[in-house]
């Protein structure tokens, strides 16, 4: 790597705030961009993508829940001659068939695939952090987490784990040319076991309920989702229970082939979060 910035896109969502400060740790200069940013971004503006692209070294990318963006943003690179991009996607991507879930993650794979930059692409598993930062933490709250996941079960990774496989990626990009990771964490749970898990941990009774799809999307509408987003992940739930999302359920050994090191166990996280007392009501 050259002393020249890493763009890390969405630096204050998910994964990008986690990205960032291990960057930094590295001595590795950083380009944190989001739409609050010194460096501002944002998809629906591309005004100001030439600016955030001047001379890095490699960019971080969280593609939007659109289609299209991506395939002009990946050209602007280009243009620019950044040499590699990082980009975020979902495990599986092409495997999804025929579904209108996940066409934002499967464009942007075609426009980072179809460029003539050096790329890695990291799939991953449905976060842990999805039980306490983003759609399952609410209803835990509340005592209840109703999904149409059935018993499909799923070896969710810590994003810290993802994190730590970007970061990776971003500081030594030449080791990690036109790859394709599928991060996994070290077992499949299923969603009522899960649930379990996290009960035990916090004290908390927490119940797990299954729902149809046609449920779920109504749920998630009715917690503030927009009705695109919400079946979109119901779609996702529907399409492991076919058995439409090919793999999702088998454990990799990317996290360790990159890192070194096994991925962190669902348990390690719920005893982290029962800890900072997240799921307390």
């Amino acid at each position: 790597m050259t002393q020249d910035p890493v763009l890390v896109l969405g630096a204050t969502g998910k994964t990008g705030r986690r990205i960032v400060p291990r960057l930094r740790l590295h001595g590795t200069p950083v380009r944190a961009a989001s739409r609050t940013s010194p460096t501002p971004f944002d998809w629906s503006d591309p005004r100001g993508w030439d600016t955030a692209l001047h001379g890095v070294a490699a960019v971080y990318i969280v593609p939007p829940p659109t289609v299209g963006p991506v395939h002009e943003f990946v050209a602007r690179a280009e243009a620019a001659g950044v040499p590699h991009l990082v980009l975020l996607s979902g495990r599986g991507a092409d495997t999804w068939g025929d579904t209108s879930f996940g066409l934002d993650m499967r464009d942007a794979e075609a426009a980072v695939r179809g460029s003539a930059l050096q790329w890695t692409i990291l799939r991953a598993n449905n976060f842990n952090q999805n039980f306490d930062e983003d759609t399952f933490y609410a209803p835990l709250r509340s005592g209840e987490l109703a999904l149409p996941a059935g018993e499909v079960p799923e070896p969710f990774i810590d994003i810290d784990d993802v994190a730590d496989v970007a970061t990776t990626v971003l500081t030594d990009p030449a080791q990690h040319t036109r790859v394709t990771y599928e991060l996994s964490g070290p077992r499949a749970i299923a969603f009522e076991e899960a649930a379990k898990l996290i009960s035990r941990a916090c004290g908390q009774p927490i119940a797990y309920k299954q729902v149809s799809a046609e449920e779920y999307t109504v749920m998630l509408v009715e917690r503030g989702l927009s009705e695109h987003v919400a079946h979109d992940i119901a779609e996702m739930f529907v399409m492991m229970g076919r058995g439409l999302i090919t793999g999702t359920a088998t454990v990799t050994d990317d996290v360790a082939a990159v890192l070194g090191r096994a991925p962190r166990s669902f348990e390690d996280y719920v005893v982290r979060m029962a800890a900072q007392g997240v799921w307390q009501r």
